[in-house]
Protein backbone atom coordinates (compact mmCIF):
# COMPACT_ATOMS: atom_id res chain seq x y z
CA UNK A 1 0.00 0.00 0.00
CA UNK A 2 1.89 3.60 -0.89
CA UNK A 3 -0.82 6.58 0.16
CA UNK A 4 -0.24 9.42 -1.92
CA UNK A 5 1.97 11.91 -0.09
CA UNK A 6 1.40 16.04 0.36
CA UNK A 7 4.48 17.80 -1.07
CA UNK A 8 5.37 21.31 -0.82
CA UNK A 9 6.82 22.86 -4.02
CA UNK A 10 8.48 26.21 -5.44
CA UNK A 11 7.24 29.14 -2.91
CA UNK A 12 5.09 27.19 -0.79
CA UNK A 13 2.61 26.18 -3.45
CA UNK A 14 1.35 22.79 -2.05
CA UNK A 15 0.35 19.19 -3.24
CA UNK A 16 -2.43 17.62 -1.81
CA UNK A 17 -3.57 14.16 -2.43
CA UNK A 18 -7.05 15.01 -4.91
CA UNK A 19 -10.35 14.18 -3.59
CA UNK A 20 -14.14 14.79 -4.37
CA UNK A 21 -13.92 17.61 -2.37
CA UNK A 22 -12.40 19.70 -5.46
CA UNK A 23 -14.97 19.19 -7.62
CA UNK A 24 -16.65 22.63 -7.42
CA UNK A 25 -13.11 23.59 -8.01
CA UNK A 26 -12.25 22.25 -11.07
CA UNK A 27 -15.81 22.94 -12.61
CA UNK A 28 -15.12 26.40 -12.00
CA UNK A 29 -11.70 25.94 -13.06
CA UNK A 30 -13.03 24.90 -16.40
CA UNK A 31 -15.93 27.47 -16.89
CA UNK A 32 -12.47 30.25 -16.79
CA UNK A 33 -10.67 28.28 -19.27
CA UNK A 34 -12.07 25.22 -21.22
CA UNK A 35 -9.50 25.22 -23.82
CA UNK A 36 -6.79 24.70 -21.36
CA UNK A 37 -8.86 21.92 -19.46
CA UNK A 38 -9.22 20.24 -23.11
CA UNK A 39 -5.73 20.55 -23.42
CA UNK A 40 -5.02 18.48 -20.19
CA UNK A 41 -7.92 16.16 -20.84
CA UNK A 42 -8.71 16.03 -24.38
CA UNK A 43 -11.64 12.90 -23.22
CA UNK A 44 -13.52 15.79 -21.63
CA UNK A 45 -16.90 16.35 -23.38
CA UNK A 46 -18.45 20.23 -22.67
CA UNK A 47 -22.02 18.85 -22.12
CA UNK A 48 -20.92 16.53 -19.08
CA UNK A 49 -17.80 18.28 -17.16
CA UNK A 50 -19.49 17.73 -13.68
CA UNK A 51 -20.37 14.25 -14.60
CA UNK A 52 -16.60 13.54 -15.83
CA UNK A 53 -14.90 15.17 -12.73
CA UNK A 54 -17.13 13.39 -10.25
CA UNK A 55 -16.16 10.21 -11.88
CA UNK A 56 -12.73 11.07 -12.19
CA UNK A 57 -11.99 12.43 -8.02
CA UNK A 58 -14.22 9.05 -7.25
CA UNK A 59 -12.03 6.61 -9.58
CA UNK A 60 -9.12 8.72 -7.54
CA UNK A 61 -10.31 7.86 -4.28
CA UNK A 62 -11.20 4.35 -5.06
CA UNK A 63 -7.41 3.78 -6.07
CA UNK A 64 -6.01 5.44 -2.75
CA UNK A 65 -3.05 3.46 -1.59
CA UNK A 66 -3.77 0.52 -4.28
CA UNK A 67 -0.27 2.75 -6.09
CA UNK A 68 -1.63 2.54 -9.85
CA UNK A 69 -2.88 6.13 -9.52
CA UNK A 70 -2.00 9.56 -7.69
CA UNK A 71 -3.18 12.58 -8.06
CA UNK A 72 -2.50 15.54 -6.41
CA UNK A 73 -4.39 19.12 -6.57
CA UNK A 74 -2.23 22.01 -6.17
CA UNK A 75 -2.95 25.33 -3.92
CA UNK A 76 -1.21 28.56 -3.32
CA UNK A 77 0.15 29.46 -0.34
CA UNK A 78 -1.21 32.25 0.99
CA UNK A 79 -4.87 31.69 0.74
CA UNK A 80 -5.11 27.81 -0.63
CA UNK A 81 -6.60 28.96 -4.21
CA UNK A 82 -6.56 26.29 -6.45
CA UNK A 83 -3.74 26.07 -8.95
CA UNK A 84 -4.58 22.95 -10.95
CA UNK A 85 -4.40 19.02 -10.51
CA UNK A 86 -1.04 17.21 -11.20
CA UNK A 87 -1.08 13.08 -11.61
CA UNK A 88 0.36 9.94 -11.99
CA UNK A 89 -2.77 7.78 -13.95
CA UNK A 90 -2.89 4.00 -15.53
CA UNK A 91 -4.21 5.11 -18.78
CA UNK A 92 -1.34 3.99 -20.58
CA UNK A 93 0.02 4.23 -24.06
CA UNK A 94 2.82 2.28 -23.89
CA UNK A 95 2.69 -1.39 -22.98
CA UNK A 96 6.17 -1.19 -20.96
CA UNK A 97 5.36 2.18 -18.82
CA UNK A 98 3.53 2.32 -15.07
CA UNK A 99 2.20 5.47 -14.82
CA UNK A 100 0.80 8.12 -17.47
CA UNK A 101 2.03 11.70 -16.41
CA UNK A 102 -0.79 14.66 -16.58
CA UNK A 103 -0.77 18.04 -15.27
CA UNK A 104 -3.09 21.39 -15.50
CA UNK A 105 -2.11 24.59 -14.56
CA UNK A 106 -5.10 27.12 -14.54
CA UNK A 107 -4.89 30.25 -16.77
CA UNK A 108 -3.62 32.74 -14.03
CA UNK A 109 -0.88 30.19 -12.94
CA UNK A 110 0.63 29.27 -15.98
CA UNK A 111 4.14 30.03 -17.49
CA UNK A 112 5.44 30.06 -13.52
CA UNK A 113 7.28 27.18 -13.46
CA UNK A 114 4.80 25.48 -10.99
CA UNK A 115 4.15 22.52 -13.09
CA UNK A 116 7.48 21.93 -14.03
CA UNK A 117 7.98 21.68 -10.33
CA UNK A 118 5.33 19.80 -9.31
CA UNK A 119 6.59 17.32 -11.62
CA UNK A 120 10.48 17.74 -10.18
CA UNK A 121 9.02 16.86 -6.73
CA UNK A 122 6.53 13.69 -7.71
CA UNK A 123 9.74 12.23 -9.97
CA UNK A 124 12.00 12.82 -6.86
CA UNK A 125 9.52 10.66 -4.82
CA UNK A 126 9.46 8.27 -7.17
CA UNK A 127 12.78 8.14 -7.02
CA UNK A 128 13.05 7.81 -3.11
CA UNK A 129 11.06 4.42 -3.42
CA UNK A 130 12.53 1.15 -3.91
CA UNK A 131 11.47 -0.24 -6.93
CA UNK A 132 12.54 1.16 -10.79
CA UNK A 133 9.26 2.95 -12.60
CA UNK A 134 8.55 3.95 -16.27
CA UNK A 135 6.54 7.75 -16.76
CA UNK A 136 5.03 8.59 -20.30
CA UNK A 137 4.48 11.62 -20.85
CA UNK A 138 1.54 12.15 -23.91
CA UNK A 139 1.26 15.20 -25.50
CA UNK A 140 -0.86 16.80 -28.31
CA UNK A 141 1.57 18.24 -31.85
CA UNK A 142 0.22 21.58 -31.51
CA UNK A 143 0.58 22.22 -27.57
CA UNK A 144 4.00 23.89 -27.82
CA UNK A 145 3.62 24.96 -24.34
CA UNK A 146 3.40 20.88 -23.37
CA UNK A 147 5.92 20.04 -25.86
CA UNK A 148 8.18 22.39 -24.29
CA UNK A 149 7.66 21.29 -20.91
CA UNK A 150 7.96 17.72 -21.48
CA UNK A 151 11.63 18.58 -23.27
CA UNK A 152 12.21 20.38 -19.96
CA UNK A 153 11.14 17.45 -17.91
CA UNK A 154 13.14 14.74 -20.01
CA UNK A 155 15.70 16.50 -19.82
CA UNK A 156 15.57 17.06 -16.36
CA UNK A 157 15.38 13.24 -15.59
CA UNK A 158 16.80 11.80 -18.27
CA UNK A 159 14.65 10.55 -20.42
CA UNK A 160 13.47 10.44 -24.01
CA UNK A 161 10.87 11.31 -26.77
CA UNK A 162 9.91 8.29 -29.17
CA UNK A 163 10.52 9.75 -32.38
CA UNK A 164 7.39 8.58 -34.30
CA UNK A 165 3.79 10.49 -32.95
CA UNK A 166 1.53 7.43 -31.46
CA UNK A 167 -1.85 7.95 -32.28
CA UNK A 168 -4.59 7.93 -28.93
CA UNK A 169 -8.32 7.44 -28.89
CA UNK A 170 -9.72 10.95 -28.17
CA UNK A 171 -13.85 11.14 -27.89
CA UNK A 172 -13.75 7.36 -30.18
CA UNK A 173 -10.78 9.31 -33.00
CA UNK A 174 -7.31 8.31 -33.22
CA UNK A 175 -5.84 11.88 -32.36
CA UNK A 176 -1.52 11.67 -33.16
CA UNK A 177 0.36 12.91 -30.10
CA UNK A 178 4.08 13.07 -28.73
CA UNK A 179 5.32 10.68 -26.35
CA UNK A 180 7.91 11.12 -24.20
CA UNK A 181 9.47 8.29 -21.23
CA UNK A 182 11.03 8.76 -18.04
CA UNK A 183 13.08 5.97 -16.61
CA UNK A 184 12.69 6.78 -12.36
Amino acid sequence: MVETPKMIIQEGFELRPASSVLLSLLVDAYHEDPQSVHSALPWMEDTKIPQQFGQMLRDIERAGGEDHMHFWSIHEPKNSEFVGLIGLGDELQLDDTDYNLGYWVVKQYQRKGIAKDAVNNIMKWLDEREENVRVELIVHPHNEAGIATAQSIIERWDGYQIPQLIGVEVNKRTVPHHIFVIEV
